[in-house]
C-alpha cells in the first residue's frame, strides 16, 4: 500500500531527527559549561529538530499536498477557533523569544505571580516561585507554570532585566533627646560599608540606560534621610542592592546597625512604643456610713 509506505517513511523519518537532535544536544552539554548558553542551544537545537521533523514529513507525501489544500484549509479555520488559546501562547513564546520581555534566570512578576524564570517553553513559561508564605524573596518550594500567551494581556513586571538593581529602604525610629547628627553619621557609615560595592556597577549600568531610555539622572549611592512627628525621629536609609540580594543586605545593615546604636552608650537610641502591665494588689471596697 503505497500510503502506508508513505506514513511509515514518514515516522522513520521523524525518528532520525529527533536522534540526531538529541545526540548534538548531549554532545554540545559536554562542551558548553555555563548552564544558561547550554540551555539556550538546547532550546535551539529542539526548534530546529520541530522544524526538520516538519519538512521531513512534508517532502515525504509531497506528492499529494496539493490534494489536501482545500482540507487543510476547512481544518485549519475550525483548529484555530478550537486552539486560539494554544496559537496566543506560541505568539507569546515569539514575542518573548525576541522581544525582550525576560530570559532565562531573570527575576519577573507575572500578575501576582513572582518568581525566577527556569525554563521558557513553545506554550508556557516556567517559575521557581518566591514569597507568598515565605517572608522575603525566597524560594517557597512551588514551581508555576504560566502560559506565553499571558505577556498580552497584563504587564510583565522585570526585577533583573537591562538594570539587575533595585532601591531598597530601611526605616529607623530613633528617640528623642538622641545625637542626631551622630545617628545620622553611624548610619550612612553603616549603608555605605554593606552596600557601597554596588554603587559604581549600578551607576554604570544606569548611564548605559540613561543612553537607551529618557531615564531622569538618579543616584546610587547609599541616603539617609530623616522626618519626625509627635512620637520620635525616622531615619530613611535608602540603598541600591542587586535583585537577589535585598532580603541578605537589609539582615546585614540591620543587624549592623543594632551593634553599632548599642556601642553608643545611650547617645543614640532606638524608639519604641513600648506598654507595661503590672499586676495589681487585691483590695476590697467596703461602703460606709
Amino acid at each position: 500500500d503505497p500510503t502506508m509506505s508513505k506514513i511509515v517513511a514518514a515516522c522513520v523519518a521523524v525518528l532520525i531527527v529527533m536522534v540526531l537532535v538529541r545526540l548534538t544536544q548531549r554532545t554540545a552539554a559536554r562542551y558548553i559549561a555555563d548552564s544558561s548558553s547550554s540551555y539556550r542551544v538546547r532550546k535551539a537545537l529542539s526548534i530546529v529538530g520541530y522544524v526538520g521533523a516538519v519538512v521531513a514529513v512534508a517532502s515525504v507525501f509531497s506528492d499529494r499536498l496539493g490534494q489536501l489544500t482545500v482540507v487543510f484549509g476547512v481544518a485549519g479555520a475550525g483548529i484555530a477557533f478550537a486552539l486560539q488559546e494554544v496559537i496566543a501562547s506560541v505568539a507569546g513564546w515569539i514575542a518573548i523569544s525576541f522581544g525582550n520581555f525576560y530570559k532565562i534566570s531573570d527575576r519577573v512578576q507575572l500578575g501576582g505571580i513572582k518568581g525566577d524564570v527556569i525554563d521558557i517553553g513553545i506554550l508556557r513559561t516556567t517559575l521557581a516561585e518566591v514569597g507568598v508564605w515565605v517572608d522575603g524573596d525566597l524560594y517557597n518550594g512551588r514551581m508555576v507554570r504560566v502560559a506565553n500567551s499571558f505577556v498580552f494581556k497584563e504587564p510583565v513586571v522585570n526585577y533583573s532585566g537591562d538594570f539587575p538593581f533595585l532601591w531598597d529602604e530601611i526605616k529607623v525610629p530613633i528617640r528623642f533627646g538622641s545625637d542626631m547628627d551622630r545617628a545620622q553619621e553611624l548610619m550612612t557609615e553603616v549603608t555605605q560599608e554593606v552596600c557601597g560595592a554596588y554603587e559604581e556597577e549600578a551607576a554604570s549600568i544606569w548611564r548605559a540606560m540613561a543612553k537607551k531610555y529618557p531615564l531622569e539622572p538618579a543616584t546610587t549611592k547609599p541616603m539617609v534621610t530623616l522626618v519626625f512627628d509627635e512620637n520620635w525621629v525616622t531615619f530613611t536609609l535608602r540603598y541600591t542592592v542587586r535583585f537577589d540580594k535585598r532580603r541578605a543586605t537589609k539582615h546585614e545593615i540591620s543587624s549592623a546597625l543594632l551593634r553599632t546604636i548599642a556601642a553608643t552608650d545611650g547617645r543614640v537610641s532606638i524608639a519604641a512604643t513600648a506598654m507595661e502591665l503590672f499586676p495589681m494588689k487585691p483590695f476590697d471596697v467596703r461602703k460606709q456610713g
